[in-house]
């Protein structure tokens, strides 16, 4: 049978973390992202021509924080972590942006030339 105590910083239960939020606030934070979700539903049945993109874009970016800032709890871990997915978060938005512009804005203002579509 084990005799071993836990020290006062490291109580049962804590194992290390600390500042966590109460089981509302995740709820509430659940609640958020259930808003945005049904946002980019209603936004894909409506017409918003050409903001509909960065719409989508500013949604999924603000899920993807929210995600990793309480579910992952990055907020409470080192500012080196959270630099980190802010860069992966960055990249994203850069590289699909890129995409955009490369195969839906360019070729309007730069068509084809008619021998090469055949």
């Amino acid at each position: 049978m084990a005799t071993d105590t836990h020290p006062e910083q490291h109580a049962h239960g804590e194992h290390g973390h600390g500042g966590h939020a109460s089981v509302g606030f995740y709820w509430m934070i659940g609640g958020i992202l259930g808003i945005l979700t049904a946002m980019e539903v209603a936004a894909f049945y409506m017409d918003l021509g050409s903001f509909e993109a960065p719409f989508m874009l500013i949604l999924s970016a603000a899920k993807f924080a929210l995600v990793v800032m309480f579910f992952m709890h990055l907020k409470f871990d080192s500012k080196i972590l959270t630099g980190l997915f802010v860069a992966g978060l960055v990249l994203a938005t850069l590289m699909v942006t890129g995409m955009i512009i490369l195969y839906h804005v360019l070729p309007l203002y730069h068509p084809l030339p008619a021998a090469i579509h055949g």
